[in-house]
């Protein structure tokens, strides 16, 4: 499923996460708690404006986002 996150793309795409939408609600990325990379995705950590934290993963091959919450 193909999730809709905005991010930052600077010197690299998808740098960092702006925001994202989650239950049909937009929050607003509070902190990148942390950051990794896999060869099949770009993963961020994330605290959200509600205070809850959130897995956002972009799939490099399908060009689709993942979001969880942790």
């Amino acid at each position: 499923m193909n999730q809709k996150v905005e991010t930052y793309s600077g010197g690299r795409l998808h740098e960092r996460p702006r925001r994202f939408l989650w239950q049909g609600q937009w929050l607003q990325v509070e902190e990148v708690l942390d950051r990794w990379q896999t060869p099949e995705y770009l993963g961020f950590t994330v605290k959200a404006q509600d205070g809850r934290v959130y897995q956002l993963r972009y799939r490099h091959q399908q060009d689709a986002w993942e979001i969880s919450d942790a």
